[in-house]
């Protein structure tokens, strides 16, 4: 059996078994912890230690979002079908789609300090006057203008982009040729489809033993390891289409100001006769374009167009 170490009767008892009293005349040492290796963030929304931290407000959350925010109103265009240009520099042939402005008017503005953003409220087309609302015909009474079909807002970065003034008619001057925009639309609805034409899935093998299978998914959910359900957002056969489609950064090939025709790149989204929003790219440089109506310069009329004209006429 090892001896005992002998007691040393100098040493305190531990600090818990004192009085208070006695224990305030302890000298302070320092407590021991355990070392963190992650260095705590300053501040809750700060997710970039380089950069200052986030702030919750809603102007703060307009700042961040101000350098993809356009700086100018957008159109709303009827889709009237697709043609093709030959281009004779290049030789080739481009599809393109023919977009037609009707009536555009500005009905409103919306500023910061009375709703929270800016943005310019577009109406277009006609309506009757009996088949609109007593609050929407105060509305467009308000901004003198006729009733109209749609209404839509459409979001700019600041008061500059509030120059088109209430009342005023856009027309498709507002966009230049070789310029970029983007559209969005409903796309056109197909009903019911399976997952082959809805997702693309590639269905079940065509050889000797499946049975009547061969359009079919497959398998909709596990079993025990992912909780004997199926998980949300699963690819599945059901209704096609006529949801919201933006396609972006399409050139826009001819503008045509006296008949109100904009001919831009490409497909666009929704049926002939679809309301389609038209607006700067995001994601090309901001135009050099007019702000107002005032700054649309109209392109002169060459003396062969002239003469071509009269000649048809």
């Amino acid at each position: 059996m090892p001896p005992k170490p002998p007691l040393n009767w100098a040493l305190l008892p531990p600090p818990f078994l004192l009085p208070p009293s006695t224990r305030t005349l302890l000298p302070l040492t320092p407590i021991r912890t355990i070392k963190s290796t992650n260095t705590p963030r300053p501040d809750r929304f700060a997710y970039d230690a380089k950069k200052a931290p986030l702030n919750s407000t809603g102007a703060s959350a307009l700042a961040r979002k101000a350098h993809s925010t356009p700086l100018r109103t957008g159109v709303l265009a009827l889709k009237k079908g697709m043609t093709s240009i030959y281009n004779a520099e290049t030789g080739k042939r481009s599809a393109c789609t023919v977009l037609q402005m009707d009536r555009n008017e500005v009905i409103a503005h919306k500023t910061r300090e009375k709703n929270g953003y800016y943005a310019v409220q577009v109406g277009a087309g006609q309506k009757q006057a009996y088949n609109v609302s007593r609050p929407m015909l105060g509305h467009f009474a308000t901004a003198r203008v006729s009733p109209k079909r749609w209404v839509m807002e459409f979001k700019v970065k600041d008061v500059e982009g509030l120059g088109v003034k209430v009342g005023e008619e856009i027309g498709a001057g507002w966009f230049s040729e070789g310029g970029w925009v983007d559209v969005r639309g409903v796309s056109r609805g197909m009903g019911f489809a399976g997952g082959m034409k809805r997702h693309g899935f590639s269905g079940q093998p065509a050889s000797h033993g499946q049975s009547l299978m061969h359009r079919g998914m497959g398998s909709a959910g596990g079993s025990q390891g992912s909780g004997s359900r199926v998980l949300p957002g699963k690819r599945m056969p059901g209704r096609m289409g006529n949801e919201r489609v933006t396609v972006k950064n399409l050139k826009v090939l001819q503008v045509d100001a006296e008949n109100g025709i904009v001919v831009v790149n490409g497909c666009v989204p929704g049926p002939k006769g679809q309301i389609i929003r038209v607006q700067d790219a995001l994601n090309k440089p901001w135009p050099k374009g007019p702000m107002k109506l005032e700054e649309i310069v109209s392109t002169p009329i060459t003396p062969e167009a002239a003469k071509a004209i009269a000649s048809t006429a």
